[in-house]
């Protein structure tokens, strides 16, 4: 079990080398790489053509027809049968005047354009979060790594004065059992968590389509400061400017739409038409006739009764209505919370980081007085290990609360609908280049 740590090491170090990446280069390979990511665009790409689609409805509409037939006509007129074969070629063009129906179709199509440029704009936020997290995952089980390694070397040197201690008569077998028991458990621990830290790499190798390669580390100490503004002024901005609300909010527009298009249906339609009709073959056999048929005009309709159809599509576009509002109040509602606890995050996680510096410091200082008790006479060696076990999760509790900072940061952000690609370049402002091992 000793040699699983050191076998995972030698693995990642023969593995090939890769240049350091920091989270914007990390992104743009997951931007070029992402199945989740290359479906979102996909799919605004697909959304683009609805403009085209509603625009064609205002569109002229030319089609041209043919046919050719071999007829057999039984008369009395002639006399007997006659057997001929005839064809016919026809070409007919409408352009829509008046189509009510057409003219909000195409509205409605250029708030489903808007929608998909802000699905798409979702997906790159999403993939943002997905990254910082993937990244900051691997950082921290790369830190605990580091924490326990160095308690291990403590334990280590603990370990081996205890056993000379008891070899001189100094000191207890209990002691030597003490540092032994605290030993395998790093161990163990180090085990687990150089597993995590496996996982994490894969995670992140998911995302970007290749192994991640040595990650810019958060400089120490970090500087981190709370956000401007309230949680009322954040709050106020995730209602007017998160995506998801805005989806709705355009969706509500459409769904506006859909009840006036659907009462459409009630109005009459005027076409400008023409066509030209081309028509040959005999009259019994005997005589050639030929016809050339040249038109145009105005074609109205005006719908009478269609056995209800029209008025419960009516009645459902504005039960749809009312969903479509419920639905927005909800996604408006939705992007307020989340920006309030992603504030209350950042917020406290300021405090939390500051809080665990001072403990952290607190920590070294108590494990510095009881190795000089150990010295004295009035500490034991179990009050050393128990000293180095708070500082390693000090030192573990910190890392992971300025993770958590940075990721609160994202997250506030994503909840007001601003969070871009500057944002991670902002972060790696906070980083620099790993430390070789």
């Amino acid at each position: 079990m000793q040699f699983k740590p050191l076998f995972l090491a030698l693995t990642l170090a023969l593995a090939p080398a890769a240049h350091a990446a920091n989270l914007s280069d990390v992104f743009r390979d997951a931007q070029a790489y992402d199945a989740q990511y290359a479906a979102a665009r996909a799919a605004w790409l697909a959304g683009q053509e609805k403009a085209a689609q509603g625009r064609a409805g205002l569109l002229p509409n030319v089609n041209l027809g043919g046919n050719l037939r071999y007829n057999n006509v039984d008369s009395s007129l002639s006399g007997g049968d006659a057997d001929f074969a005839s064809n016919g070629l026809s070409v007919n063009a409408a352009q829509p005047l008046f189509r009510r129906q057409n003219q909000v179709l195409y509205e409605q199509s250029k708030g489903q354009v808007k929608i998909a440029g802000m699905q798409f704009q979702v997906a790159e936020q999403d993939l943002i979060l997905r990254i910082a997290q993937a990244y900051f995952d691997v950082l921290q089980s790369q830190d605990n790594i580091d924490f326990i390694n160095a308690q291990k070397a403590a334990i280590a040197e603990q370990l081996a004065a205890a056993k000379r201690n008891f070899e001189v008569g100094t000191a207890t077998i209990t002691d030597t059992h003490e540092a032994q028991a605290r030993y395998d458990l790093a161990v163990a621990q180090e085990i687990a968590e150089q597993n995590s830290l496996d996982i994490r790499l894969r995670t992140l190798e998911k995302l970007v389509g290749k192994p991640a390669g040595a990650l810019d580390a958060l400089i120490e100490p970090a500087q981190l400061k709370a956000e401007s503004g309230n949680i009322d002024e954040w709050a106020a901005r995730a209602a007017d400017g998160n995506l998801q609300a805005e989806i709705q909010r355009i969706a509500k527009a459409i769904a506006d739409q859909e009840v006036e298009r659907n009462r459409a249906g009630h109005y009459p339609t005027l076409d400008a038409v023409a066509g030209y009709t081309v028509n040959n073959n005999q009259n019994f056999g005997t005589t050639q006739v030929d016809t050339r048929i040249a038109s145009i005009g105005l074609e109205l309709n005006l719908p009478i009764y269609q056995g209800g159809l029209t008025s419960s599509r009516v009645r459902e576009a504005v039960a749809n209505q009312e969903k479509a509002r419920q639905d927005l109040e909800n996604a408006t509602r939705e992007a307020s919370l989340q920006a309030r606890q992603a504030w209350l995050n950042v917020s406290s996680g300021v405090a939390r980081v500051q809080a665990l510096e001072q403990a952290l410091t607190s920590s070294k200082a108590q494990l510095e007085s009881t190795k000089l008790g150990l010295q004295v006479g009035v500490r034991t060696n179990l009050d050393v290990l128990n000293a180095e076990q708070q500082v390693l999760s000090a030192r573990r509790d910190l890392a992971g609360a300025r993770y958590a900072y940075l990721l609160s940061g994202l997250s506030l952000k994503a909840a007001a609908g601003s969070l871009g690609p500057a944002d991670l370049a902002e972060i790696d402002r906070h980083l620099k280049p790993a430390t070789p091992q």
